[in-house]
This record gives C-alpha cells, structure tokens and sequence, in this order.
C-alpha cells in the first residue's frame, strides 16, 4: 500500500508552503504528492511561484507530482487557470469536472475525492475517459470501497488523515466571520493554518471552516481500518496536510503498513498535533461519521485485561 500526500486546503505564507514541500522531497516515506490550489483561486499567486523548485525537488525525490484543481471552478480567471494545468506537464488531479473539458481526450489524470465516484459505472467511465488513479469520496463505508476496487482497472485510494472535505461554498465563511466582503476578505483565513473549528450553540464540537470550505471538526483517521483497506484492494491512502508534525505523520503511516506498528501507537503519537484534537473514522464503518473506532479498540483491551 502507498502514501499519497493530498493537496494543502489552507492558506499558508509562502515560505512555510515552499518549506513544507521541500522537507517533504527530503524526508517524507510517500510516493505521490499532489500540489496546487483546491479551495480558493485567490490564494494561489502567493506561492506559485515555487512551484518549479518545489516540483523539481519532488521529482529528484522520486516521488510523482500531481497538480490539483480547483474544487469548483466558477470565474473566467478559474477557467484560463485550469486550462493552463495541462501545460505544466504534470499529471492533472481532477477535483471538478468541468476540469476535464480542459484535457485533450488522450490526456492521463486522475481523479480527487471531491468528485462524486459512487457506483462502478461512474468509475469504469472515468477510467475510460483516462483516468489513472482514483480517490474515492471520503464518506464512503468500506463495503463500497471494496466493491469498486473489485471493479477498477486503475489503483483506488482512499482518504487516510486529516480533516474531511464536506462541502465548497460561493461564501466565503472566514470574511463572513471578520464582517468582511468576500471580495475583500484580506486573507484572514491565514489565521487558522487548520481550519477554524466550529461549535454548536451548546458548545459541542460541530464543524471547522476554512475560506469557502466546510470541514469535519475532527480529524479522520483509517489506522484502524488498514487491514479491512488492504483486504479491499486499496492500493494508496491519501494523508491531508497539517501546519505541525506532518513529515513524522507520514512515517507513522509508513511503520503502520509495513507492520512496525499497530494503530494504537500511531493515533496515541499523532493526537497530540491532529487538527480538532480527536479522531473520526465513521464513515468507513458505516455507522455515523464522528464514530470512532479507537474507542472500541480501548474499551475491548480493558475487557480482556480484566
């Protein structure tokens, strides 16, 4: 099973961008790192002007670069941007589809998880279409994931860590928050390099924010359902990056499928930096989302102590 290192949602300054990647080239145990803007076009002309030192540092690397798009794409400007993916040479990671109008029939690309892969004749048309690697949608159980990995042709993937994409909006809750304009919203999603977390009026854990973007509150974490993943056929999982302790993130995953590891190590070392503080997998058991199964696992291993 491979790592693949999914594309920043948040707003970073460019030189902590262009020094997450370049230590990532250095250190990081994964095999595919995806670039690029997915949330907020107005972001991008911070730090793409690294884009070349980071993509040749990757490479050397020998690690495969993807360049992602937008989430939803919706102004001219948008649209000349995701045309001009196809001319970095790279592969292009579709988030919209309307990217695809883009790409030259016989382009190769692959597909994020924001674009709605739900049943094999949508997968089998996008493999058809060129498609060379799939992620699936996040809020998938993992009796869906097997049947579409039974069906593939092309790897499958499947989100492994960090905060789950739920929704993209034309608002922009970040300048909402600081009575700011979209337009002139002055970046104070910088503010949060995680995400803002969102409370419900009773002071419940609900949700995080993050520009125009809807995240879960907690952080999603499949160490305990690797097994079940690798059993399926899940041939990558997809690890989101976080402001603190990502590199090291990356080689607990890396010890976890080799078998270095259990999950129990690897969520207690990870808790302490994980974006919300707490753990989600639900939506791989099929249960409810904010489920998690850690909780089983500890309750278990009481049991059998006693």
């Amino acid at each position: 099973m491979e790592l693949t290192v999914g594309p920043n949602q948040f707003f970073w300054d460019a030189a902590i961008w262009r020094d997450f990647y370049l230590r990532l080239a250095d250190e990081a145990p994964v095999e595919t790192v995806v670039l690029g803007e997915l949330v907020c076009s107005k972001r991008l002309p911070f730090y793409q002007v690294h884009f070349p030192e980071v993509v040749e540092r990757l490479q050397a690397a020998g690690k495969t670069v993807a360049m992602t798009s937008l989430a939803l794409i919706t102004l001219k400007r948008e649209r000349k941007l995701t045309a001009e993916l196809a001319d970095m040479g790279l592969e292009v990671e579709v988030n919209d589809l309307s990217t695809m109008a883009h790409l030259a029939p016989d382009t190769a690309f692959s597909v994020g998880p924001l674009v709605n892969v739900y049943n094999e004749g949508t997968l089998g048309w996008l493999a058809a279409r060129g498609a060379t690697r799939i992620c699936l949608p996040p809020e998938l159980p993992l009796s869906s994931i097997a049947t579409l990995a039974k069906a593939a042709t092309i790897p499958i993937e499947v989100w492994g860590w960090g905060r789950l994409p739920l929704a993209i909006s034309g608002r922009c809750y970040h300048a909402r928050l600081h009575d700011r304009a979209k337009d002139n919203c002055q970046f104070v999603c910088g503010d949060d390099p995680d995400g803002r977390a969102v409370d419900t009026l009773d002071g419940q854990p609900f949700l995080a924010v993050n520009g125009v973007q809807t995240l879960s509150a907690s952080c999603a974490n499949a160490a305990y359902q690797v097994p079940g993943l690798r059993e399926a056929g899940v041939a990558s999982l997809r690890l989101s990056p976080q402001s603190e302790g990502f590199v090291s993130l990356c080689g607990l995953f890396r010890e976890l499928i080799d078998g270095k590891i259990d999950a129990e190590t690897l969520s207690a070392k990870a808790l302490p930096q994980a974006p919300g503080g707490r753990y989600a997998d639900g939506f791989l058991t099929g249960i409810a989302g904010v489920d998690w199964s850690g909780d089983q696992a500890t309750a278990q291993h009481h049991i059998a102590r006693a």
